[in-house]
């Protein structure tokens, strides 16, 4: 899922918990942020204002990269070097928009989830996109993102590592952050037990100790 992108930046324990294991819990973040998308996810609501044209909950894939999703808001600008659409006159430039319920966060995971979204509609429409925007509830304001080589290199690295962990069924271990009192998940993850020994380590160390003392009691007699 193109989704779990943001998953996978928060934490990689996460996405894998959430995606592999297919485990999942609510918290009041999770809720309005549900709630949010609910609203912009409405696929029948469609939009004309001048040069603008505006869809809801867009299904979107990508074979290349391998994933599926939804974008939140897709928006149309029209212009001289865009697309055709069905229906429509002129030409129109695709502008993908995904809503957030919280602020802009230090890390890129919305807009890497934003950009993964904009390479899955180039391939889908034979165009190329070059921007796009979060909105951010809590502040009710947009963000504008642009979709640099760097950032879309590093959708790419992503996706990757998500591949080869889904195919593995592997859930990394990761050492407990201060975003985990934030995660829906905690309970379920119990990030302070991964403080704690590994059980290979600890049966590893015993057996040295026993052997450890065998040694030391042939050495003596």
């Amino acid at each position: 899922m193109l989704s779990g992108l943001q998953h996978f930046v928060f934490c990689r324990r996460q996405w894998a918990l959430i995606h592999v294991e297919q485990v999942w819990a609510e918290n009041l973040r999770t809720v309005e942020g549900s709630l949010l998308h609910q609203k912009a996810h409405d696929s029948l609501d469609r939009e004309s204002r001048g040069d603008l044209f505006i869809l809801r909950g867009v299904s979107i894939q990508s074979r290349e990269l391998g994933v599926a999703g939804q974008c939140d808001v897709l928006e149309f600008h029209r212009c001289s070097d865009g697309i055709t659409l069905k229906n429509k006159e002129g030409l129109w430039q695709p502008y993908p928009v995904e809503y957030k319920r919280g602020v802009p966060k230090e890390n890129d995971a919305d807009r890497l989830q934003l950009c993964a979204q904009a390479m899955c509609l180039e391939e889908m429409l034979s165009c190329d996109i070059a921007n796009g925007a979060l909105f951010y509830g809590e502040i009710r304001r947009r963000e504008e993102v642009v979709f640099t080589h760097a950032l879309r290199q590093k959708v790419r690295g992503c996706l990757e590592e998500m591949h080869d962990y889904f195919q593995r069924g592997y859930t990394p271990r990761v050492k407990p952050f201060k975003g985990c009192s934030a995660c829906s998940l905690s309970e379920l993850c119990v990030p302070k037990m991964l403080r704690q020994k590994r059980v290979e380590d600890y049966v590893n160390e015993a057996l040295s100790e026993s052997l450890g003392l065998m040694h030391t009691q042939e050495d003596n007699e």
